[in-house]
């Protein structure tokens, strides 16, 4: 009963006003009080802060700075080799395997359109239908910045309105199309295995999506889809680098072509995943 209760009150409760009010108090500087706000929040999630580059609650003047932390150089060291991909999050697998008859497998008894996920756009989905995706959840204790599974060109990315469910593994249960209907974020690369979406999909509370080439990214007051074409310039992203970030907890879909890759052994749903280490090896 508790947790239909949690499920309830996702559909009723405001999310984005609790959203826009959480993002207003995430980014104030309110000195001894973020520090208070921050060292509660380590407690409550058990964070491990030694991992952190600045390891202080006093070091960050906001609350997002302290969330988009930084780690230590080094203790994330990246996966070697030219035909190994890239853990791109800290996070915990929650589904991954065949894009089915442009579905994708989201939790018992639940699967969302592949094209739905990408904003509708059939060019945009045609490349990975029948593919192969992975889905990984960033717990709010997780590093919470994405990188780079495999390196590539930034070719295109959409930005999609949305409602703003939390991705918990208990809402992925039990609300249907979660992670087609939540605001995201689609960006398309070109790489040496051909077309790589990586999808940031936002969540209640979530402050905002940020990529290192656009900044922060936020809804249009019309609430339309929001399209940019950067196949005139030179974006291009090792593996391993930053491409984004979000602020506070969320979700991860990669997705990639038919045939072009296969997932580490050690993944599966609800496997503990570390940025850097193996996460998938192209196919000879």
């Amino acid at each position: 009963m508790n947790d239909q209760l949690k499920i309830i009150g996702q559909y009723l409760l405001p999310k984005h006003l609790l959203t826009f009010l959480a993002g207003k108090l995430a980014e104030a500087k309110m000195g001894k009080f973020t520090t208070f706000l921050i060292t509660q929040f380590i407690k409550k999630f058990k964070i491990d802060m030694s991992e952190a580059k600045h390891s202080d609650p006093a070091y960050f003047d906001t609350f997002n700075n302290f969330f988009t932390r930084e780690l230590k150089e080094g203790l994330r060291p990246i996966v070697e080799g030219d035909n190994n991909l890239a853990t791109p999050v800290d996070g915990c697998v929650s589904q991954q395997g065949d894009i089915k008859e442009g579905r994708i497998f989201q939790a018992k008894g639940h699967d969302f359109s592949l094209r739905e996920l990408v904003g509708g756009r059939d060019d945009v989905a045609a490349p990975f239908d029948d593919g192969i995706f992975s889905t990984v959840y960033l717990a709010p204790k997780d590093y919470h910045r994405i990188h780079m599974p495999i390196a590539g060109k930034l070719e295109q990315m959409i930005f999609i309105p949305g409602d703003l469910f939390s991705v918990n593994p208990l809402t992925a249960q039990n609300v249907p199309n979660l992670f087609a209907r939540n605001e995201r974020a689609v960006a398309i690369f070109s790489t040496a295995i051909g077309p790589m979406a990586m999808v940031l999909v936002g969540a209640t509370i979530v402050g905002s999506i940020e990529t290192v080439w656009e900044g922060t990214l936020k809804a249009q007051k019309n609430k339309e889809l929001q399209y940019w074409d950067y196949k005139d310039q030179d974006i291009h992203l090792e593996k391993g680098a930053e491409m984004g970030r979000f602020k506070l907890g969320s979700t991860i879909v990669a997705l990639f072509p038919k045939g072009t890759i296969e997932f580490s052994e050690a993944l599966a749903p609800s496997s503990v995943t570390r940025l850097g280490e193996l996460f998938a090896t192209i196919k000879s």
